[in-house]
């Protein structure tokens, strides 16, 4: 649909599981925009995620030094007018936690600010960065964060999403991909964007094992709002 952007997030452990399984979740959801968590961010890892976005048919920006292992991806349906990946402050030797940003609009629609994160296991340092990146948003307009938030809806970064957005996945565990028992993957939404019914798509669970011990979240959102007016002749 013209006025339908889907957004997806997926946390892909590394890569260090079955590849051409994740490329085939990722493939059979179709998204026009893809948050991954848990890419690979060792040096001259920029190969991997590339011919990952690749395996997917989807776009990448490249350059995600700094970002945590977030990044984003995209389809050829959507124009990306800005991508860069930013750094969350963490004390000295812990793990680096960043986030990556896009600006994504569909032709003829103003553009959606899109985020993924992945936060930290500490309740503490969660609540910081999702205060941090909320903060270096701007304060109104359309905007998507979506990640593994390691917390619960009884969490405070959860709540701090939650003052601002709204969740607009469905309410259902995905971790883990085999036993899932915790909501752990959500996608937020807010400004003047519609969320459409959920559509399912019909993924094996076989290959949502294989490819990552978390499952994937999606969701369809109206962005007619964004139309821009025609010019008149």
């Amino acid at each position: 649909m013209e006025d339908s952007l889907r957004v997806a997030s997926y946390n892909v452990r590394d890569l260090k599981d079955d590849v051409a399984a994740a490329a085939g979740v990722v493939r059979a959801i179709a998204p026009d925009v893809l948050c991954l968590q848990e890419v690979p961010r060792h040096p001259f890892s920029g190969h991997r995620v590339a011919e990952f976005a690749r395996r997917c048919g989807l776009m990448w920006s490249g350059a995600h030094r700094g970002s945590g292992g977030t990044t984003i991806l995209t389809s050829l349906r959507v124009d990306v007018g800005m991508a860069r990946h930013e750094r969350l402050r963490v004390p000295r030797l812990q793990r680096e936690r960043g986030y990556a940003l896009a600006s994504v609009s569909l032709p003829g629609h103003t553009a959606v600010d899109v985020v993924s994160v992945h936060l930290s296991l500490d309740a503490d340092e969660r609540a910081r960065h999702i205060g941090a990146v909320l903060g270096a948003l701007a304060p109104d307009g359309p905007l998507v964060v979506a990640g593994d938030l390691n917390e619960g809806e009884d969490g405070r970064a959860w709540s701090s999403l939650a003052g601002r957005l709204r969740p607009v996945t469905e309410p259902a565990p995905t971790f883990t991909a085999r036993h899932p028992r915790h909501r752990l993957d959500v996608i937020f939404a807010g400004g003047p964007l519609e969320v459409l019914p959920h559509r399912p798509v019909d993924l094996d669970r076989t290959r949502l094992v294989a490819a990552s011990d978390h499952l994937p979240v999606w969701t369809d959102l109206d962005v007619q709002a964004l139309r821009r007016p025609l010019r008149q002749a």
